[in-house]
């Protein structure tokens, strides 16, 4: 196979991909003509991975399967994990949470097997974990008999693209994009206003070290002086997204005790009534333009994020005219970049 490969140009080998991509799509939309067409309910999910994933394309994703073979409202059942069924309201009219069927403790704990058995936290294939939580939804749902739309699917569809082998245009041909549908403040937050929402964690872009810290605390500390700011912290161990410390800083913080599957309507909710969003660059830097806030997203490690994910990212937000409202920045110009960001805001 190597031999082959090396033997093939690359452009011969992109085309044959795309033809087989296109061919796998084919079939792909016949499959999902044939579930659009039964009267049982789709579950759709689970969705147990990344914000951004979840943002960029399984949201999408769905709404475009919906769009496109004429899914009601009703016939849709999302399981996602965090209270994010706001997000999910324009084509699905059920929600079910995974933490209302498992603990934090067991979803951390499958959230780290996945990674190592895959070698990711993406679902590229069901597991077991998956089918006991769709079975567990089913059985309170009361629903006797489902057809399921598993991320995994996704995952295959757009993979073309993310081996580069497609243009961007290939994600679009399978997703529409929308803003996320007003969200109600929370109560803590209404006598801030305005307020800027922060978010700083560690990851392959912006790494856990002593520069970053510095950085991030220097970000609250010049961000707070100028007014309310409110760090996104949950304090809950879910996933690989640890927050910086923000101890001795005059900021605000999410109510304590709150429940993990609360924690991304509470998050979406505060983005969604913020001034603007200041934080890492990846998947939930996201979520702010969306809302149609502004987001300034740092990175201090230009080679640590996919460019293809911030293609799509840049071209979504181009559709649904909020382009202006993502600035992706290196750390390295300092505070300037942040402010330079925030000045459409002003």
């Amino acid at each position: 196979m190597t031999a082959w490969r090396h033997a093939v140009p690359t452009s011969l080998r992109h085309a044959a991909s795309a033809w087989l991509a296109g061919r796998a799509s084919d079939r792909f939309q016949r499959e999902l003509a044939s579930m659009a067409a039964g009267q049982r309910p789709i579950v759709a999910g689970p969705w147990l991975g990344e914000v951004g994933f979840e943002l960029l394309y399984w949201i999408p994703f769905l709404r475009w399967f919906t769009s496109r073979f004429g899914v009601g409202r009703d016939r849709l059942v999302v399981v996602s994990r965090g209270g994010t069924a706001s997000w999910y309201q324009s084509f699905a009219s059920r929600y079910c949470d995974v933490f209302d069927h498992v603990t934090p403790d067991v979803f951390r704990r499958e959230h780290d097997e996945r990674v190592r058995t895959i070698g990711e936290q993406k679902q590229r294939r069901a597991s077991e974990f998956d089918a006991t939580v769709i079975a567990s939804v089913a059985r309170r749902a009361q629903l006797a008999d489902w057809s399921l739309l598993h991320p995994s699917s996704m995952y295959d569809l757009f993979d073309p693209y993310w081996w580069g082998h497609v243009p961007v245009d290939w994600v679009h041909r399978h997703a529409l994009y929308a803003p996320l549908p007003e969200a109600p403040a929370e109560p803590f937050t209404r006598a801030l206003a305005p307020y800027v929402a922060v978010k700083f964690y560690f990851n392959d872009c912006f790494p856990a070290t002593d520069a970053n810290r510095e950085f991030a605390r220097e970000t609250l500390r010049t961000l707070s002086s100028k007014g309310p700011v409110v760090v996104l912290s949950t304090g809950l161990d879910i996933d690989d997204h640890s927050g910086v410390q923000a101890d001795g800083l005059d900021v605000h913080y999410l109510p304590s005790g709150l429940a993990a599957a609360r924690n991304l309507e509470v998050q979406s909710a505060v983005v969604a009534h913020a001034r603007a969003f200041v934080g890492t660059y990846g998947g939930f830097s996201y979520l702010a333009p969306f809302h149609r806030v502004k987001s300034v997203a740092l990175f201090s490690k230009a080679d640590g994020f996919s460019r293809k994910h911030l293609h799509v990212v840049q071209s979504a937000l181009d559709r649904i005219g909020a382009s202006e409202l993502l600035s992706v920045d290196d750390c390295a110009e300092g505070v300037s970049a942040i402010e330079r960001g925030l000045a459409v805001t002003a």
